[in-house]
């Protein structure tokens, strides 16, 4: 399978080509590619050296000998975890081709390897071999990165460089007050030392665990302090940097300029995805192939850029909407991901370089075909029956023809029952309920014999003659089976809307649970549906399939995609936190990007 790179460089490097075909760049492509992933091998084996220093006394010993003196090291070679944790992160930086990173390097590998050049002209330091190794392996690193230079494209956010500066303060300000508190508190040496010398020999330490702090005589620290120090300082680095070169977190959110084109392009293709409605939440952006035809529409959640379903509108169109949000992604070194992809989605993807993984099947019922009769449904249907009994009643609307008044009511109420402070939802939820712009979704209000509302779900369309479950809400209070009544309700009176199909909710996992069971079953197959049961304690995997299962659906499978199979971890984190399942803790409000936030009552199905 294409590499996601091989698509979109290429692209990049013919417009550095004439009109007669010959590159401007006599430096090709291959090498370029070569350079690039050498200075990120040289930046990792610095970071194991650095660290090997820093844990072994005699290889310290013989770097600190030949950082001193008429000695010099190469470039980022010293014993300290700042320096270790320095050339850890700039090759995962580099590695994902940030030019912030790419520049950094150069920025200080230039100055260094001119002052080297320089130290060897004096006979000094001409005379010792060491010295011509350092200098030859530091320029080197300087001469890959300015061939490798255009390999590196990614740009970052403007905001990175003020937070930077706020975060390295905030770092240096803790780590001089805790290692001055250390210090103060193992001195081993005799006569005293001042709370200079002690601040002085913290922010020393910082640096290095070598000699740099022997300077100071008044200050004789256990080696452990000399380590805690180091390592803050360090883990102050760690921050600085992924704050430099954190990517971008796609600020720009869907405009009513790109919302109208998204309702033209779902008025003509909406009956193809079940999942197309939910492009217009407004937590997401969108991206449109170059005829306006199709879009794909994704949020950044981290450093994934996150789609989910298919892309809206034609699906001729689709290969260059998919292109597009590829280029956005490479250009800002996003991890691309799609959520809940259809088959049919999922080819085109994978012709675009991305894996497919199967996440589970979404469960969709044909009107048509339902019907509460036989013993398959005895269950269902007396359920059914218990709760009419007990006087409960539902209504049918959509949203348009519901008064303002009644809408506030169910929108309070929705907000009141959730399960929960924090919203959940991404992939198969609107994020928001009783907006204007939504009139064709159809409202389910289920009342108890008192009249009092007790549930109510929520359906956004799928074309002209479907439906797709948004939201689910009940009274915790109300009578256990409401759902189901409330689902078998909507199944039978769909001809009131016009509703032909119903896609309810999704069952990750689903074909597991199913397979697992079976007679004959491999022992793989097995242990894997018993670690779904297991966790299904906690999260609702196995109650979901079940749930949806009664209803005796057609299950279609939805798939993730994805770039590199390394990446699934990101993508798992990044989709969890998309869906409300985690929630990361937030930057103070100084240090907080500021965006346009949709102004609607946001609830989803939790």
């Amino acid at each position: 399978m294409p590499a996601l790179n091989s698509l979109l460089i290429p692209t990049q490097r013919d417009s550095q080509r004439g009109s007669d075909g010959s590159s401007r760049n006599h430096i090709g492509p291959r090498l370029r590619a070569r350079a690039a992933a050498a200075t990120v091998w040289y930046l990792r084996l610095l970071a194991v050296l650095n660290i090997a220093a820093v844990l072994s006394l005699p290889f310290r010993e013989k770097v600190h000998a030949h950082n001193a003196g008429e000695f010099f090291t190469p470039y980022l070679a010293t014993a300290g975890l700042v320096s270790a944790a320095l050339a850890l992160f700039l090759a995962m930086v580099m590695r994902r081709r940030k030019r912030a990173a790419w520049l950094f390097n150069l920025l200080l590998a230039g100055p260094l390897l001119a002052l080297y050049a320089l130290a060897l002209t004096q006979a000094r330091f001409r005379e010792h071999g060491f010295n011509w190794v350092s200098a030859a392996l530091t320029a080197l690193f300087v001469a890959a990165l300015l061939i490798g230079r255009r390999e590196f494209y990614a740009i970052g956010d403007r905001s990175n460089p003020r937070l930077a500066l706020a975060v390295g303060v905030a770092g240096v300000l803790v780590t001089g007050g805790v290692g001055t508190w250390l210090v103060d508190a193992t001195n081993k040496a005799t006569g005293g030392a001042s709370l200079a010398d002690k601040l002085l020999y913290a922010l020393l330490r910082g640096v290095s665990v070598g000699p740099l702090a022997d300077r100071v005589p008044a200050v004789h620290a256990p080696r452990w302090v000399d380590i805690t120090i180091n390592a803050l300082m360090a883990a102050t680095f760690l921050l600085v940097l992924y704050v430099c070169f954190r990517s971008p977190r796609g600020r720009d959110l869907l405009t009513e300029k790109d919302e109208a084109k998204l309702r033209e392009l779902l008025d003509r293709h909406g009956e193809r995805d079940s999942l197309g409605y939910f492009a217009l939440r407004r937590d997401k952006a969108a991206l449109f192939s170059p005829t306006g035809k199709a879009a794909v529409t994704y949020r950044v959640v981290g450093s994934v850029s996150l789609a989910s379903g298919d892309p809206i509108g034609d699906p001729e169109a689709w290969p260059g909407a998919i292109d597009a949000w590829l280029a956005e992604a490479h250009r800002h070194a996003w991890t691309p991901a799609v959520m809940g992809a259809s088959e049919e989605a999922g080819t085109v993807y994978a012709r675009h370089g991305l894996d497919a993984l199967e996440l589970g099947d979404e469960a969709i019922v044909d009107v048509a075909d339902f019907s509460l009769e036989g013993r398959a449904m005895r269950v269902v249907r007396q359920a059914h029956n218990r709760v009419r009994r007990a006087g409960y009643t539902v209504t049918l609307r959509r949203h348009g023809d519901i008064p303002d008044d009644e809408m506030a009511l169910l929108v309070a109420r929705a907000d009141q029952w959730r399960d929960g402070a924090t919203e959940r939802g991404f992939s198969m939820a609107l994020g928001r309920l009783g907006d204007p712009g939504d009139g064709r979704c159809v409202m389910l209000e289920c009342r108890d014999a008192d009249g009092e509302p007790r549930a109510l779900l929520s359906f956004v369309p799928w074309g002209e003659q479907g439906l797709s479950l948004d939201l689910m809400r009940r009274d915790r209070d109300s009578e256990n089976g409401l759902m189901e009544f409330m689902v078998v309700e909507l199944l039978l009176r769909a001809g009131e809307i016009g509703a032909r199909r119903v896609s309810l909710n999704f069952a990750m996992f689903r074909s597991v649970f199913e397979r697992g069971a079976r007679l004959g079953a491999g022992p793989v197959l097995r242990l894997w549906r018993s670690v779904l049961t297991f966790f299904s304690r906690w999260w609702q995997i196995e109650s979901l399939y079940r749930a949806n299962a009664k209803y005796r659906p057609v299950w279609e499978p939805r798939f993730l995609l994805f770039a590199k199979s390394a990446d699934i971890p990101r993508i798992g984190i990044a989709s969890a936190r998309a869906e409300g399942f985690l929630t990361p803790p937030t930057l103070p409000a100084f240090a907080r990007r500021r965006g346009p936030r949709p102004a609607d009552t946001e609830v989803d199905a939790s």
